[in-house]
């Protein structure tokens, strides 16, 4: 595996309550109840599934906010 620059998650509300979130360019997903979690569990799915140094790495998150009616 090419080693990335950068990995990237996106954040979303999720329907029964929570956040879920998904790295853009890699099979990786993670939920949490709070933002707090959720950006720990981030931190954690990202040291699980790569197996070189990437301490280094930043992970960039993005998050969805919901369109005002």
């Amino acid at each position: 595996m090419e080693k990335p620059r950068i990995v990237q998650f996106f954040i979303n509300k999720a329907e029964e309550g929570g956040y879920y979130a998904r790295a853009a360019l890699f099979p990786i997903f993670t939920q949490g109840e709070t933002l707090d979690e959720i950006a720990r569990n981030i931190q954690e799915a990202v040291d699980t599934h790569f197996d070189f140094d990437h301490k280094n790495m930043p992970v960039l998150v993005n998050f969805e906010l919901p369109v005002a009616a």
